[in-house]
């Protein structure tokens, strides 16, 4: 199909390997250390039980409502009639990776430039900040939302709640753990048993390389979905131009001109995402499609006045109506 990205079937099948070998890894590893403290607080047999809890947590985390995360961001579903360009991308975009229900299209009234997709294939929501509509051209948001929509075909939500469930996990048998030792701690120094150093240096650490495992994990699906979307539009350029425009709005690029060497970059293991520059390395190194089918749209997607101004102080109150 027209726009669908050239990629030789070798450099795909590594790019896909690679990614999909780290996820195995990291999520077989945050896994284990969770059975190692299973079996140190509760002994061999409580490794049913932690089967059992972790089966139940992503039961309940997968089937959500996404409501409920879009209502902490006080997201609105965008209409259609509003945003025509935003409703027809987005909805091409689901056709092509083949999702059984185009997406819906949320709001968020903010000046950040962000953008996310929660819920499954099924009931899934991709939702975009004003802030994000307003700074990106259309090829450069379709871009964007393709990326989205990888997440949700790919699976990675449910991937990470996943991560997320082990994780917590782990900090509560962390923590129970050291409790137990510490109303213990009397009888062992009383000379009733011995110190288990072992035990309590696995607990001490297990929150932190748990979560190190889990940011880890976020930079493998980020890899994996930046791939999906610059094959989904045919255009890797739109999404790595997209990519430093996000870096720059989020204040980097002003605080490496103001204060030049006195801000210390964030480690790469504490990152939920990778370097953007790494990123748009790799989508440079893709060939794009010979007719891409946004490439010739670098417009802005919105012109004059928003469709929602609730970024600045309203003269009357909103009552929910659509400006």
């Amino acid at each position: 199909m027209t726009g669908f990205l050239s990629l030789s079937d070798d450099l795909q099948r590594r790019h896909k390997f690679r990614n999909t070998l780290h996820t195995w890894l990291l999520a077989a590893g945050s896994l284990a250390l969770l059975v190692l403290c299973v079996v140190i607080v509760m002994g061999p047999d409580g490794i049913l039980f932690a089967l059992i809890g972790g089966g139940l947590g992503l039961f309940f985390a997968t089937r959500a409502s996404p409501e409920l995360v879009l209502r902490m961001y006080r997201a609105r579903e965008l209409p259609e009639h509003v945003f025509e360009e935003g409703h027809r991308v987005l909805a091409l975009i689901a056709e092509r990776a083949g999702l059984p229900r185009v997406p819906k299209l949320y709001y968020v009234p903010s000046r950040m430039m962000n953008a996310f997709a929660v819920g499954r294939p099924e009931d899934a929501v991709v939702c975009v900040t004003d802030g994000l509509i307003r700074g990106l051209s259309s090829r450069e948001f379709a871009a964007v939302v393709a990326h989205e929509v990888s997440h949700v075909r790919n699976g990675d939500i449910k991937v990470m709640a996943l991560a997320d469930i082990v994780a917590r996990m782990t900090g509560v048998l962390s923590t129970f753990g050291m409790i137990v030792l510490a109303l213990n701690l009397p009888a062992i120094l009383a000379g009733s048993g011995t110190v288990p150093w072992l035990g309590i240096l696995i607990l001490l650490a297990a929150p932190t390389i748990g979560g190190l495992m889990q940011l880890a994990l976020s930079r493998a699906r980020e890899y994996d979905a930046d791939l999906d979307a610059a094959e989904l539009t045919g255009d890797p350029e739109g999404l790595a131009s997209a990519l430093v425009k996000l870096e720059r709005a989020h204040g980097r690029r002003w605080e490496s001109m103001v204060l030049p060497g006195n801000r210390l970059p964030d480690p790469s293991l504490l990152r939920s995402h990778p370097r953007t520059e790494d990123r748009v390395a790799r989508l440079k190194t893709l060939q794009p499609a010979r007719d891409p089918v946004f490439a010739a749209l670098d417009a802005p997607v919105v012109v004059g006045k928003s469709f929602i101004p609730v970024t600045r102080r309203p003269r009357r109150r909103m009552t929910g109506v659509w400006y």
